[in-house]
C-alpha cells in the first residue's frame, strides 16, 4: 500500500513539474519582451566614432583590361578608344557613369568613366582601359578581383581641377 502511495505521489510530482517546464504563455511572453526592450533602451550606447558606415558596393567580382588592340576604334559611346584614358566597359551601367574601382589585392582605387560595353568574357564584371589597369597595378596580372562603387556626379565635379581664366 505504501508503495502505491509513494509511486502515485512520484507520478503526480513529475507531471506537475513537467507542466512548469513549458515556456510562458502569450501574455507572459509579451511581458518578457517588453521588459527586455525597456532594459536595452536604458543602457548606455557605445561610444560612436565620427565615421560614415561603409557603403554597400555596387559590384564585387573579376575585372580585366584591354589595350592596344582596340586603340582608336570606336567605343559604344562613339568616341575613339584611348588606352591611356581612365575609362571602362560595363554591361549595364549607363554610358558616362563614373565608378570607383578598387583593386582588392592591394587596395588601390581609381575613378573611371563608362564609355563602352563589355566585358564579353563570362564571369567578368568590368573591363578597364590600360591606363586604369596601370593605376590599379593590375596590368601584369591581366585579371583581378575588384570592388565597383558608383560615384555621384557632384563628387566627380569637385575632383575636377578648376580652369584658370586668362
Amino acid at each position: 500500500m505504501r508503495r502505491r502511495i509513494v509511486y502515485g505521489l512520484a507520478v503526480l510530482l513529475s507531471v506537475t513539474g513537467l507542466g512548469a517546464a513549458h515556456g510562458p504563455n502569450n501574455a507572459e511572453a509579451s511581458k518578457t519582451q517588453q521588459q527586455t526592450t525597456r532594459t536595452s533602451t536604458t543602457t548606455k550606447p557605445a561610444k560612436s566614432v565620427n565615421r560614415k558606415p561603409a557603403a554597400k558596393p555596387y559590384q564585387v567580382g573579376t575585372a580585366s583590361w584591354y589595350g592596344k588592340d582596340f586603340q582608336g576604334k570606336p567605343t559604344a559611346s562613339g568616341e575613339p578608344y584611348d588606352m591611356f584614358d581612365l575609362t571602362c566597359a560595363h554591361m549595364t551601367l549607363p554610358l558616362g557613369t563614373y565608378v570607383r574601382v578598387t583593386n582588392l589585392r592591394n587596395g588601390r582605387a581609381v575613378v573611371v568613366r563608362v564609355n563602352d560595353r563589355g566585358p564579353v568574357v563570362p564571369g567578368r564584371i568590368i573591363d578597364l582601359s590600360y591606363g586604369a589597369a596601370r593605376a590599379l597595378e593590375m596590368k601584369a596580372y591581366g585579371v583581378q578581383q575588384v570592388r565597383v562603387d558608383l560615384v555621384l556626379p557632384r563628387t566627380v565635379a569637385e575632383a575636377q581641377p578648376v580652369a584658370q581664366l586668362p
